[in-house]
């Protein structure tokens, strides 16, 4: 007695997957996999449920198991359940049930010349039957290259992150090919690629180049393994299972009051335009990269407003405080389509991608200011932001207890929630002790 059961994980040494879908049914479900959340001592198996043909509603039916259990690795495990899972899937489209005997359906499948087409009705015109039978299953090649897939990915991600993450994307996944390529020459499928390789790669990046950037790797490669398991090209993204380590953040140390000072002053002799760009970033607490993505039309002089778009991609509005408006020149007479920063000076075309133009500044800025005043690499232009921040903490703090400092320092500096504020005062020490001296003493 052949059952569906046992037809699901026979072996079969011509397994093709039919090109063309039949005709839909709500007969079943989709047939899905149970890992366990990845839990080898648990048993993983495929689950469906399909239409009761007694009480007309979906039950669910007898977990199928085959070998799968005896494998001892995820990625055995998960071939195992995924050709059970694509077998199920072929056999429901062809009318197998789990509330009958396939016996006889199955040997007319093996013998295709014999059988009358079951969804066609007696009634029905001779011509369409012949037109039904003429219908043959074609072999698919279902191997999807990593190349192939990978691009898929990236263009799928296309209008949901900016350009400059998109960017990113694309040179960490390339890095990563070439990586596989060198180490697994004959990896050609991409679900060829384990978590042992992955975990391999990251680790090769930790030790090459830093914690911080294989983690800023495993989180570009989960979110493409991501967007490849919700489109079905694979079965799981293993890299979310895969840790982040702990790494030292990069800190950029604030200027002392002495040291911004004759960091202006110097800036005011010799280099007016990149004094200028600091001043939007420490008046206006800017991000750099916000400061490269200005245009003339984002800065309304009459109104006191700034037009920006900040870190997590929202169009955000500012007043420009009296200080930076005295800086500011003319731009009335210039085109509101123009970058409000160029390396020739203020408004005008460049073409360069937003990340080189931030790259431009922070060059300048090492070779007019780091170099000559003896700056490493812990002091940058997004030292001055933290040192402005810090600035304007202590002088409201002066004033206005904890939280109202707080409350009053989140309106200007754009952090959207209290715990995002705090954590950024922490990190930059903006928030210190009273002298407790008199306390050691008693």
């Amino acid at each position: 007695m052949q059952t569906i059961y046992k037809l699901v994980t026979l072996e079969c040494q011509n397994e093709h997957v039919l090109e063309h879908d039949l005709e839909h049914t709500t007969k079943f479900s989709e047939p899905k996999i149970f890992d366990a959340h990845g839990d080898l001592t648990k048993r993983w198996y495929v689950y469906f449920s399909y239409r009761n043909p007694e009480t007309g509603k979906l039950q669910r039916m007898k977990n199928i198991y085959g070998k799968t259990n005896r494998f001892k690795t995820k990625t055995e495990r998960y071939t195992a359940l995924n050709l059970y899972r694509k077998r199920l899937l072929k056999l429901l489209k062809e009318g197998y049930s789990p509330f009958q005997d396939n016996t006889e359906l199955h040997k007319n499948k093996q013998n295709p010349k014999t059988v009358q087409p079951n969804n066609i009705e007696k009634e029905q015109p001779e011509s369409l039957v012949e037109e039904v039978n003429i219908i043959k299953p074609k072999p698919a090649n279902n191997i999807v290259s990593v190349k192939e897939a990978f691009d898929k990915a990236i263009l799928l991600k296309t209008n949901i992150v900016s350009t400059t993450t998109l960017s990113d994307y694309k040179s960490r996944i390339n890095q990563f090919q070439k990586w596989l390529l060198n180490h697994y020459e004959t990896v050609a499928d991409i679900n060829q690629i384990n978590k042992k390789m992955v975990v391999e790669f990251l680790n090769h990046m930790q030790l090459s180049t830093s914690p911080r950037n294989r983690n800023n790797y495993r989180t570009v490669l989960s979110s493409i393994f991501q967007v490849l398991e919700d489109n079905e090209i694979i079965t799981k993204n293993f890299i979310s299972q895969i840790k982040t380590i702990r790494s030292k953040p990069k800190r950029h140390k604030t200027y002392s009051p002495k040291e911004q000072e004759s960091i202006f002053n110097y800036l005011e002799n010799n280099d007016k335009l990149l004094l200028l760009y600091i001043k939007f970033i420490s008046y206006n607490m800017l991000r750099p990269i916000e400061v490269c993505r200005l245009r003339i039309k984002d800065i309304d002089i009459e109104e006191r407003k700034l037009r920006f778009q900040a870190k997590n991609k929202v169009l955000k509005t500012k007043i420009i405080p009296d200080i930076l408006i005295k800086a500011i020149p003319d731009i009335t007479h210039l085109n509101e389509n123009d970058l409000l920063f160029t390396p020739e000076g203020i408004g005008g075309t460049w073409d360069a991608k937003l990340i080189n133009r931030r790259d431009y500044f922070s060059k300048r800025f090492k070779k007019v200011i780091k170099d000559q005043f003896g700056y490493n690499e812990n002091y940058g232009l997004y030292s001055f932001r933290h040192t402005f921040i810090t600035k304007l903490y202590r002088a409201l703090r002066k004033n206005l207890s904890t939280n109202e400092a707080k409350s009053k320092l989140m309106d200007i500096t754009g952090h959207t929630t209290m715990a995002a504020l705090n954590k950024y005062l922490r990190d930059i020490d903006a928030e210190l002790p009273e002298d407790y001296s008199k306390l050691l003493k008693s």
